[in-house]
């Protein structure tokens, strides 16, 4: 393994470990900071618990994101052939954005009641802004001289869009997406934070209410694990996806 390559483990080992140093030297109560000897142990202890809280969120991003991927790509390719459509709907994109999502997850419970369809809609407000902006940047920022030569050649825009635009495109939408996937766990906790059955966000709720800060802590790790595996799969994608990037 290459040295850059260990930095980032040798960071976090580093940070664990003074850590976990701290919270014994001062004696720390447990329910005050766990150190993370504790939490690892009750995230795989308590995991029959956790487990199905993270199924329930995961789900929740995982329909985020394809929703988001349903509306985000057509749109943004919309507002590429029309540049007059990408004028008018670009204020409506970045105030989607300026509202905190904290302010609007009680109106969605609200409006759309406890179960999934708060979360995923939150999830999707998430990821739906980075993939649009990402997408459309990647279609204009083709080179001039290839969309004159589809032109001379009489392709169609379909055929341009499909040939040129979208290979030129992809990897910014990848980028676009990276980030998505891995915000959109934001979303889908904030839902549960304000009103949830089920969920990582009810555990730790729950598990604050109880001082069970061990447990809030192995939540949150496996909140994190699945934001790092959504990262890792489209960054699989993108290899698969954009060789010629390679």
């Amino acid at each position: 393994m290459k040295p850059a390559n260990l930095i980032a483990p040798a960071l976090v080992i580093l940070i664990l470990g003074c850590w976990e140093i701290a919270t014994h030297l001062l004696a720390i109560p447990v329910f005050i900071l766990p150190p993370p000897s504790s939490i690892f142990a009750a995230a795989i202890i308590k995991a029959p618990t956790i487990l199905p809280h993270a199924a329930t969120t995961l789900s929740e991003i995982i329909l985020g994101i394809i929703l988001a991927l349903a509306t985000a790509i057509p749109l943004a390719i919309a507002m590429f052939a029309n540049p007059n459509l990408e004028r008018g709907l670009a204020p409506f994109l970045v105030a989607s954005q300026a509202i905190p999502v904290f302010a609007i997850a009680p109106l969605l419970v609200v409006w759309m009641g406890y179960g999934i369809a708060s979360k995923v809609f939150m999830a999707w407000i998430i990821i739906f802004f980075p993939i649009t902006v990402s997408l459309l940047a990647g279609l204009k920022s083709c080179d001039p001289e290839f969309r004159i030569m589809f032109k001379l050649m009489g392709a169609s825009f379909y055929d341009t869009l499909m040939l040129l635009y979208w290979p030129w495109a992809l990897p910014q939408f990848f980028a676009g997406l990276r980030v998505g996937v891995t915000v959109a766990t934001i979303g889908a906790v904030i839902g549960e934070w304000v009103g949830a059955q089920q969920g990582l966000g009810y555990l730790m709720i729950q598990s604050n209410a109880r001082l069970q800060v061990d447990l809030v802590f192995a939540a949150i790790l496996w909140l994190t694990a699945m934001g790092l595996g959504l990262w890792i799969l489209v960054g699989i994608l993108e290899k698969k996806s954009v060789k010629w990037k390679q």
